[in-house]
């Protein structure tokens, strides 16, 4: 039986009305702001009203290194939310709003997929309630601060030369990656060498999701590093006069959005940092309301456990202080049978045939990558359950042999067809999500505030990435000095690497072995309240590809719009 179109799914979808979905968490509706008839956003008043309530056990859902093609994260979030009614349990679901690049571009939307989607998907995929735009034009108003400032005589002393802050735009375009800005006449500004990130790369949405509350929110903005004086101090927003503006634009933004999935289980949308330079997780805010809304807040960590799993624990868990009582490794026959070294996937095109034919001993060899996901939730004290997303061209040998897998490390694992079958289709995994999240919690952070940074990146690497080491660039070095003179010693590390291996080598597949992590550069999200070191050529701007989702959008006359995917 072939399945609808995701779009076409959601589009059909019965929607209840926001104050039905708010009364299912017990959020009393005089904290609802409503767009519309199907979102709402969420006044933080609520966080105090509910915090006395009962906590809902705590569930972070990553997955092995993924290929091109993702592994359904999203969808398994979405999917195992839904199923905790059909266990008589009451779940809640946080992720991220998806940045509207992405959608226009290869990747698509993310509002999950098949019968696990959160809906309306046209507005989750598009401007929502606006929260990126308020990004967008709060960053922005920082770099019109501060090339003014520099044109009105900079008093700050910064040396334009270490200017470090950039512009954003939520749109995928390679054109704007380098540009000169001041160009023209004297009245026309400084002329300076500069560029665009896409708005999910702004520290201004990390520090969006990293906020506790409005007072936090403001802080961190002033706190943010804009550039250097030649002598290496660092200017900060609060310097030059733009974090009060900043929080003015920032402050609806940061209520957090309520909507629902296809069988109308509470989500709280907030936040899209990206998921390769910053922490790839949703919002403190929505996590701090969602947790007294239920029985299972289930939240999305992006790309694989090594990625947004480690940032999730070591940075958003130490920064809001709740702590994960379950972790959810998404697997899929596929990914893995990659992972064994006799397949290449590539976006755009068809898998190949080889890829689809039963082979559990493929599956089999590439069970290191799923091993070693596993040792890194159990690094954290978290305890992992195997969600195998299955896909119609699996067989059952093969799913046997993730469980052979999982079972061999002492991990559950289920089945889940959640994609055809809706929550019902995730029940097994709900049950086995019940009884790890019932273990008792050993929940460790990696390292702590006070390790030296070099020390906190090599345990990343070595612990988690399996490296035998870290070779700094001399640029790097220099900056992570420079760095721990200013103070920002204590703050955690967010890894910028590759999401397709382990390693900071796109192309190691599985889980590698005797090789060393190069950082080439370190920047500094101060406030955000992390250090990025960089491995290999990330991407902040991407592009778009030779066919993107952007030629296929269109809307007809009565308003509905098609290509959505």
């Amino acid at each position: 039986m072939s399945i609808p179109s995701d779009l076409d799914i959601a589009q059909a979808a019965t929607l209840k009305p926001m104050d039905d979905v708010a009364r299912q968490m017990d959020l009393p509706t005089e904290f609802l702001e409503r767009h519309g008839t199907d979102v709402a956003k969420i006044e933080l008043e609520a966080i105090e009203a509910m915090k006395d309530r009962p906590r809902a056990k705590y569930v972070v859902v990553t997955a092995i290194t993924p290929t091109p093609l993702g592994e359904g994260k999203t969808t398994t979030t979405v999917g195992l939310g839904q199923a905790f009614s059909h266990i008589g349990k009451r779940g809640v679901v946080a992720i991220r709003q998806p940045s509207m690049g992405p959608t226009f571009g290869i990747k698509g939307g993310a509002a999950g997929g098949g019968y696990s989607q959160v809906v309306p998907m046209e507005k989750f995929n598009l401007h929502l309630t606006g929260d990126f735009h308020a990004v967008t034009s709060a960053h922005n108003m920082l770099s019109a601060v501060l090339d003014n400032h520099l044109y009105q005589g900079n008093a700050a002393g910064l040396d334009p030369y270490r200017v470090t802050w950039r512009r954003v735009l939520d749109v995928n375009d390679r054109a704007l990656r380098n540009v000169v800005t001041g160009l023209g006449g004297r009245m026309d500004g400084v002329p300076r060498e500069s560029g665009f990130d896409i708005t999910s790369a702004s520290e201004v949405m990390a520090v969006l999701a990293l906020s506790n509350d409005l007072g936090e929110l403001r802080q961190r903005l002033g706190r943010i590093v804009v550039g250097y004086t030649p002598d290496g101090d660092a200017v900060t927003a609060e310097d030059i006069h733009a974090a009060g503006s900043m929080a003015a634009l920032m402050r609806d933004a940061l209520k957090p959005n309520l909507m629902q999935t296809l069988e109308n289980t509470p989500v709280l949308v907030h936040a899209g940092p990206f998921g390769n330079i910053a922490t790839g997780n949703s919002s403190i805010v929505a996590d701090r309301i969602g947790i007294h809304g239920g029985d299972f807040l289930v939240t999305e960590a992006g790309f694989g456990a090594d990625m947004g799993a480690e940032r999730f624990f070591n940075i958003k868990c130490r920064t809001s202080g709740m702590t994960p009582d379950a972790a959810v490794v998404v697997a899929t026959v596929r990914a893995l049978k990659v992972h064994s070294g006799n397949h290449k996937i590539v976006a755009g095109k068809d898998l190949p045939p080889a890829l689809l034919e039963e082979n559990p001993e493929e599956v089999h060899a590439g069970a290191a990558n799923l091993r070693k996901q596993i040792e890194n939730m159990r690094l954290h004290g978290v305890s992992p359950v195997v969600c195998i997303n299955a896909f119609p061209t699996d067989h059952p040998s093969e799913h046997q042999a993730i469980r052979e897998i999982a079972e061999s490390m002492g991990a559950r694992a289920a089945v889940s067809t959640h994609f055809a079958d809706g929550g019902r289709g995730a029940a097994e995994l709900a049950e086995a999500v019940a009884e790890a999240a019932d273990e008792e919690s050993h929940f460790q952070l990696l390292y702590p505030d006070d390790a030296p940074l070099r020390e906190k990146i090599e345990t990343i690497a070595t612990k988690v990435y399996g490296a035998d080491g870290v070779d700094y660039a001399p640029a790097a070095n220099t900056s992570i000095d420079l760095y721990e003179r200013n103070g920002f010693g204590n703050l955690p590390v967010c890894v910028a690497k590759t999401h397709l291996s382990i390693s900071s080598d796109p192309k190691l597949l599985g889980a590698p072995t005797g090789w060393r992590m190069p950082v080439r550069e370190v920047r500094a999200s101060v406030g955000a309240g992390f250090i990025y070191p960089i491995c290999g050529d990330m991407r902040t701007m991407p592009g778009l590809g030779k066919n993107p989702a952007a030629h296929h959008i269109d809307v007809k006359p009565d308003g509905t719009i098609v290509g959505l995917f």
